[in-house]
């Protein structure tokens, strides 16, 4: 039995089906460049980004995170001829509001002590500053051998309250 969110993606993609014309799109982004930003349910990286449909990788995660996007960052490169990152996080962050003791304490008091032993070495990678995890993150990528020093790369932040997108590195 579908769930009622199950059901909302089939009638939704049956509307967007009808009406699709974009099948010709070519595999590499049209655009060169990938965005790394937040999974936050407030942000439309389309809408707020200026990114329309085969223009560039977006690549979301908690906390817009470098480390956990250099993967896809590799392949987006690598395989498919991105030149430019822009890495975007966010106002109003959840990755802003803990500690890792304090997301290990809420995993073994939610899913127990395997769970937690399972994880025991997970770094939830949270930033106490958003401005600096901006730059931290940029950081990372421009030291990292994966990332070839012709890519270019930006740091920014979105305001969720306002909409607005602000440089920061």
């Amino acid at each position: 039995m579908a769930t009622s969110i199950q059901k909302n993606l089939i009638e939704k993609n049956e509307q967007y089906r009808a009406s699709f014309k974009d099948g010709e799109l070519s595999l590499p982004p049209a655009k060169q460049y990938a965005v790394v930003t937040c999974m936050d349910a407030r942000i439309d990286p389309a809408a707020a980004y200026g990114i329309d449909l085969g223009d560039a990788h977006v690549i979301r995660n908690a906390g817009g995170n470098a480390r956990d996007a250099l993967r896809s960052l590799i392949i987006s490169e690598q395989l498919l001829g991105t030149k430019e990152i822009l890495l975007i996080k966010h106002t109003g962050c959840g990755m802003l509001t803990f500690t890792n003791e304090t997301a290990h304490s809420v995993v073994e008091n939610a899913l127990g002590v395997e769970a937690a032993r399972e994880l025991a070495g997970l770094d939830f990678q949270p930033f106490p500053d958003l401005e600096k995890g901006v730059r931290d993150d940029v950081e990372f990528l421009r030291r990292s051998s994966a990332i070839p020093d012709e890519v270019t790369i930006s740091g920014w932040v979105y305001e969720v309250e306002t909409g607005k997108t602000r440089q920061v590195v």
